[in-house]
């Protein structure tokens, strides 16, 4: 089974020793896909707009492996307070309600950043 690993230019990849996307075999695991934009910067100061700029980022990450939204068979929603379940949900709805894959959203305490409201994890399988 071939194994790829891709990285998106995230700042924390390289220091911390992770991989955006890995590819191995026809799956397609992402992680780490956060509120933060293409020049690093976070975006918007609400938990909607930040699972908005998180799923654009599973996107990208999918497409360096050769993936696509509609292939996504499972996603992770971590959220600082469960109170932003509606935006995330809705959120994650307008990404990947065509083909809505099976998901969990879990409250955690904290993200690497304080000012992050969501990450992001998907598994897709694209043969």
């Amino acid at each position: 089974m071939s194994l790829e690993r891709f990285s998106s230019g995230g700042r924390w990849e390289q220091a911390y020793g992770y991989s955006r996307a890995v590819r191995a075999g026809d799956f397609v695991f992402v992680a780490g896909c956060t509120g933060v934009d293409a020049q690093g910067e976070l975006v918007g100061g609400g938990a909607y707009e930040q699972m908005e700029q998180a799923c654009r980022n599973v996107e990208a990450a999918l497409a360096l492996a050769g993936a696509r939204v509609d292939q996504v068979v499972q996603t992770r929603m971590y959220v600082r307070d469960i109170n932003f379940a509606d935006d995330v949900g809705r959120a994650h709805a307008e990404a990947f309600g065509a083909a809505p894959p099976v998901s969990a959203m879990v409250e955690i305490a904290w993200l690497i950043d304080q000012r992050m409201l969501v990450e992001v994890e998907a598994t897709a399988f694209a043969p």
